[in-house]
């Protein structure tokens, strides 16, 4: 059928629709963009439908493609060195309205597509099905449709039906009404060629793989090889069909696929929803208990404010009165002393004695009774509210820089390039041990001689008013510590560090006497000077010299950490002495 026979079928024939479905979902009579009866439709490579005019109104984007180069341009050398050269050519694509496919154009642009003759057909059935006014006679083009000659395949008015059937060529032709049901499955029309206008497509050349006339056959496929269409369809449509066959399972597992991952979805929104609704329910109880918990904090700051506010009041009395007492007693004494005559001081004498004794036996704290140590710790835990844990304690324990401590055998000795470790022992104003950390200590050691050797530190936290304090002094000398806890010296800080030499290696073993450890030997001796009778020239337990506890035999030293006591000058008597021991 020509391109102008098939803008014929369906013009007058619209349908008003109420709302205009989405793309994809418009049946088979209507296309996608427009949403109208379609108008010569074709038939991109995805498989879609649009009018011609529609697809001309999408535009074309080029890309760069590798193509074979003609071979009547290629050159001998190309050939020797590549058997199928290729070069970049543009191709003009246009994306599919629907499924969004790159569609590559053919040279002939949109015009070029293929033919959708299947909708042609069926936007006809449907006008006919409808009664739609606009279908006119196949022959004569100036009246409706009546007939169908199932012969010629073409629609005939009343008068041309008539006149087909007087004619003597055609009067034996079928000829059904439109309005018979058995008709509309034969409502098809011939398919035209659309080189040669006039003639039907009802040959198939093989080597082109496409329907032609028997004029084609005559001109460009004269040497092609051909056949009747109705003899090739069985071949073609069989394998259309197992094609189809082989195809139908992957849909089927993509449909599979499809409802398992909707069957998903909808699980995923029925969790997701559950879950904002644990969410919901759990902050909400949260927020609760975080603002009943605030509550509480900020009832224990006003409780503790009142009480040491008290507190301070009762004291200020106290010391105001004592005070009152105080200037009363000292400014009548005074007068006395100053004023009055031997005897009148003789006669008030013991009453002034004894007021002045009781003043100054009062008992009385010369700072105040309370301190401002109150901090919040966000960090600390508080138990629970409401069900949920909660974070943040008011403490009322406040650390007391005087009152803290330096502890560890490495305070005041040190050793040159060997680790200073001593712990900081945190206490409050009433002496009682820290039992949490946070608190900011600063510690800084630096040589007294060289200004410039600053030693690094680190401290270490351990969350139960204890800090671990150390260093490596890497020079020998004396030293100046200072520990601060919030800005301030700690108890005894700073104090001097003296930072020896590191001490000689012991050459000997730590033991008890040389019988023991020698295994008995009498010739193994001990520097600590100490015999035993029977010719044993080391050291036993109980016997001379020995000095009662266990020591080294290389220079009889009581304590196992401690450098060698060896002395250089006497090498050679104290290495016989060393040697001499059996390990």
């Amino acid at each position: 059928m020509s391109e102008r026979e098939a803008e014929q079928a369906p013009q007058g024939a619209g349908m008003q629709i109420s709302s205009p479905p989405a793309l994809g979902g418009l049946g088979r009579t209507r296309c996608p963009m427009c949403m109208e009866l379609f108008k010569v439709p074709r038939i991109l490579p995805c498989l879609h439908t649009f009018c011609t005019t529609c697809l001309e109104q999408l535009e074309p984007f080029s890309v760069l493609v590798l193509r074979p180069l003609d071979p009547g341009k290629t050159s001998e050398g190309a050939r020797l060195w590549d058997k199928q050269p290729q070069q970049l050519e543009p191709q003009l694509s246009i994306l599919c309205p629907v499924c969004d496919t790159e569609v590559d154009l053919p040279p002939g642009g949109v015009k070029a597509l293929t033919m959708d003759h299947l909708a042609i057909d069926e936007v006809l059935l449907q006008n006919l099905q409808e009664d739609t006014p606009g279908v006119v006679c196949d022959l004569c083009s100036d009246r409706e449709v009546e007939s169908r000659c199932l012969t010629c395949k073409v629609n005939l008015c009343q008068f041309c039906s008539q006149a087909h059937r007087r004619q003597k060529k055609t009067t034996s032709h079928s000829v059904m009404p439109m309005k018979d049901p058995k008709g509309y499955s034969q409502i098809k029309r011939p398919i035209m060629c659309s080189i040669h206008r006039a003639k039907e497509l009802n040959l198939f050349c093989e080597q082109c793989d496409q329907p032609v006339c028997r004029d084609c056959v005559l001109g460009d496929h004269r040497e092609h090889t051909y056949d009747l269409i109705n003899n090739v369809i069985h071949k073609h449509g069989n394998s259309m069909w197992e094609l189809l066959h082989s195809t139908q399972p992957h849909m089927d597992t993509l449909e599979r696929a499809l409802a398992q991952i909707e069957g998903m979805g909808s699980a995923l929104r029925s969790r997701m929803d559950a879950l904002s609704a644990d969410v919901q329910e759990f902050c909400d109880g949260y927020i609760t208990a975080i603002r009943e918990h605030r509550d509480q904090l900020l009832k224990q700051l006003e409780d503790l404010r009142i009480q040491k506010e008290n507190s301070l009041h009762l004291q200020k009395l106290q010391v105001e009165q004592l005070l009152a007492d105080l200037r009363t007693g000292v400014e009548f004494t005074e007068r006395l002393l100053s004023n009055g005559s031997d005897l009148e001081i003789l006669i008030t004498k013991g009453v002034v004695a004894s007021r002045l004794k009781k003043l100054k036996k009062a008992d009385y704290n010369v700072g105040p009774g309370e301190d401002d140590g109150i901090c919040f710790s966000p960090q600390e835990k508080a138990g629970q509210c409401g069900g949920y844990e909660v974070f943040g304690a008011i403490l009322t324990k406040g650390v007391d820089p005087a009152k803290c401590l330096l502890q560890g055998e490495d305070i005041h000795k040190a050793w040159e390039k060997q680790q200073v470790t001593f712990t900081l022992l945190c206490r409050d104003i009433l002496g009682e041990h820290m039992d949490r950390g946070g608190e900011h200590i600063r510690v800084s050691v630096s040589h007294k001689n060289k200004k410039d050797c600053v030693l690094k530190t680190m401290v270490q936290d351990n969350n139960n008013g204890t800090y671990t304090i150390s260093f490596v002094p890497e020079e020998p000398g004396p030293y100046t510590v200072c520990v601060c806890v919030r800005g301030q010296h700690v108890q005894g800080s700073p104090y001097k560090m003296m930072v020896k030499r590191k001490f000689r290696q012991h050459q000997g073993v730590f033991h008890c006497c040389s019988f023991c450890s020698s295994g008995g030997q009498k010739s193994a001796r001990c520097a600590c000077g100490g015999t035993m009778a029977g010719g044993y020239q080391g050291c036993g337990h109980g016997h001379k010299g020995h000095p009662g506890r266990r020591h080294w035999s290389c220079c009889g030293a009581t304590e196992e950490k401690s450098a060698c006591l060896w002395k250089v000058e006497a090498e050679s008597s104290q290495r016989s002495l060393v040697r001499t021991v059996a390990l």
